[in-house]
């Protein structure tokens, strides 16, 4: 079933299904590395969830820029309390009463052999103080030395704690001048957390990616349409929008052009215009009403650079470049069948969006970010890459069970009850049940 076939992925000229250009998937990948990320551009930081960083970010500061107390208690020297147990408690003296603010003068406080101070989450340590003993393992016993303040009270303290130990140190999450964020990450909300506790407010990031959809076909109408036998509501304006809209770009559905040559070379130069990536649904296929090639051809500067790819479903699609006076933007010919759209989008637009938007590895070989066990056998076709669409099914203790979802082409519920797909490698008659397959989420 892992037997070699001949390599029947670098087809270059007209097969005899009429694409005109085979690729591998990663042929198809290193031609959209091809294509350069778009213009930096400064984002405020309410603004940049999910944006790409453009360059490595230095750290301005410590931080934190002080010891702070990881835990409520008492800060003191570790060695004050060097073999406390419940049974042999060490006492101190709590000598302050620190606020998160030090609005009472915390910064003059000095601690001295036997002596702690009471302070909240996030305080800063007093001088003199090296560790944060929990309030959970203290107790309190009342003014007990009548030589210190009428505030002043004896702690008991019943565990012996480490120096650092419940304290974050100085420079503990980053240190000033080390690289806080580096270059092409993908901002999460953990990093505009972090930019915010260094005071950064506005940051240099890839732009987002505008993506523009046209539908073709005749038999389409409006999904707000009651359609009349012969026609479908169009499914892939909507559906590529939102996964566009997934990898970080902006999208924008142009409408339904119909099977007419003039009017989708017209409507595809008014999306060039304005996008830096177009979709065009349908009519990638060889036949009588495919205009596609065409209208692409017909754009100042156009080069189709495949049309196919050794992959199923998705082989119809169409990859062009059109060179602009200061760029060069993408245009996809898609399949109209709406499974193809949206594995293409999956597997190989998606990535190339955040290549777009900055992230550096968005199109390497990395896998995908977990495996799981497949189910059954999985039957693939040598020469083409297969992804097959899995339900997972979640294991204790053990990789989730990927179940095939079977169905005929075309079928919406199958898209529905997926959960990722697993790649059938070109080279191989298929996958056998129980191996650990890598997973591509959908």
């Amino acid at each position: 079933m892992s037997s070699p076939a001949p390599d029947k992925t670098r087809v270059k000229t007209l097969d005899n299904h009429g694409f005109l250009s085979v690729v591998s998937r990663p042929e198809f990948c290193a031609l959209l590395q091809s294509f350069a990320p778009l213009a930096v551009e400064d984002v405020a930081l309410p603004d940049a969830l999910g944006r790409v960083l453009a360059r490595a970010l230095p750290s301005p500061e410590d931080l934190p820029q002080t010891a702070r107390a990881s835990m409520d208690g008492y800060a003191l020297s570790a060695r004050d309390v060097f073999g406390a147990t419940e049974t042999n408690p060490a006492y101190v003296d709590c000598v302050a009463d620190l606020r998160i603010d030090w609005s009472q003068g915390a910064t003059d406080v000095r601690l001295s052999s036997g002596q702690a101070a009471r302070i909240p989450t996030g305080g800063s340590l007093p001088v003199g103080a090296d560790a944060v003993v929990m309030v959970e393992h203290t107790g309190q016993l009342g003014a007990q030395n009548p030589e210190i303040t009428e505030t002043a009270e004896t702690i008991e303290v019943r565990r012996t704690v480490a120096p650092g130990e419940n304290v974050m140190l100085p420079g503990e999450d980053v240190r000033q001048g080390d690289i806080a964020l580096p270059a092409g990450r993908t901002l999460r909300a953990q990093d505009i957390g972090l930019l915010a506790a260094l005071g950064v407010t506005s940051i240099q990031t890839g732009r987002r990616p505008r993506v523009g959809v046209l539908s073709t076909g005749d038999e389409l109408v409006a999904a707000s349409a009651c359609p009349r036998p012969g026609q479908i509501r169009d499914v892939n304006s909507a559906a590529l929008c939102c996964l566009a809209v997934e990898a970080g770009a902006e999208a924008v559905a142009l409408g339904i052009i119909p099977d007419d040559l003039p009017k989708l070379t017209a409507a595809l130069a008014g999306a060039l215009a304005t996008c830096d990536v177009v979709l065009l649904s349908g009519g990638s296929s060889l036949g009588a009403r495919d205009h596609t090639s065409t209208a692409i051809l017909a754009q100042p500067g156009a080069e189709i650079l495949a049309h196919g790819i050794a992959m199923s479903p998705g082989k119809p699609t169409i990859l062009a470049r059109i060179k602009t006076s200061d760029n060069a933007k993408a245009v996809f010919g898609l399949p109209g069948q709406v499974t193809s759209a949206q594995v293409v989008m999956a597997v190989l637009i998606k990535p190339f969006l955040r290549h777009l938007a900055g992230d550096r590895n968005a199109l390497s070989a990395t896998p995908p970010p977990f495996v799981a066990e497949l189910a059954r056998n999985i039957a693939g076709r040598p020469g083409r890459e297969d992804f097959v669409r899995v339900r997972l099914e979640a294991r204790a203790g053990l990789p989730p069970l990927a179940h095939p979802v079977l169905g005929k082409s075309g079928l919406l519920k199958t898209l529905l009850a997926a959960d990722g797909l697993i790649s059938v490698p070109a080279e191989a008659e298929g996958l056998y049940k129980g191996v650990l397959a890598p997973v591509l989420p959908l």
